[in-house]
């Protein structure tokens, strides 16, 4: 790892708060997450009921009948729409583009004590806190490691820290697979 390449990434200090920002419309996204759960919930009781009376129906009836019925009654399980509308809280989409944004609780350091950076494909984040009295010794270290998407442009990344402590760093990701290419279909 010693022949990596390394580039430390420059932490821009901000008067603002990620706290602050970040919950203020969480009752909103709640309120929609609550509403869609609840719509998903009517939409299942509605057809185990539905099952339920086709069920008790056909059970009073021949078999024949259960056999006749019960392609009626079974249908194809659907995908669940909600589950693919959660978005990763890792990645935003802005417009076209996609950006990671990787949040780090550095609170309990300094500005100075704090270093980000990336080498070959890793995100590095790392924070150190000394400090020694007479009394006492205090000793404190962060790390974390990200490893990054293929692809992902070093020089690209940017990295905030709030004035409550968050740090923010954000980068632009690649695009997914190649693009389209149309392949012709030789006739004989």
């Amino acid at each position: 790892m010693a022949d990596g390449i390394k580039r430390d990434i420059p932490i821009r200090l901000g008067d603002f708060s990620v706290i602050d920002s970040e919950f203020s419309n969480i009752r909103e996204r709640f309120d929609a997450e609550m509403k869609k759960m609840e719509d998903e919930m009517t939409k299942f009781r509605s057809e185990l009921m539905n099952r339920e009376s086709n069920f008790f129906k056909t059970t009073t009836s021949s078999t024949n009948s259960i056999t006749s019925n019960s392609n009626n009654t079974l249908s194809e399980p659907k995908p669940n729409l909600w589950l693919e509308s959660i978005n990763s809280p890792l990645i935003q989409e802005d417009g076209d583009n996609k950006m990671l944004k990787l949040r780090f609780d550095v609170s309990q350091y300094q500005p100075e004590e704090i270093i980000v950076k990336t080498v070959d494909n890793k995100l590095l984040v790392h924070a150190k806190h000394e400090e020694k009295t007479d009394s006492k010794s205090v000793y404190r270290e962060y790390n974390r490691e990200f490893l990054l998407p293929k692809g992902t442009n070093p020089e690209s990344i940017k990295s905030s820290l709030s004035k409550d402590g968050v740090l923010t760093v954000e980068a632009p990701l690649p695009a997914l697979g190649a693009p389209e290419k149309l392949v012709p279909i030789a006739h004989h």
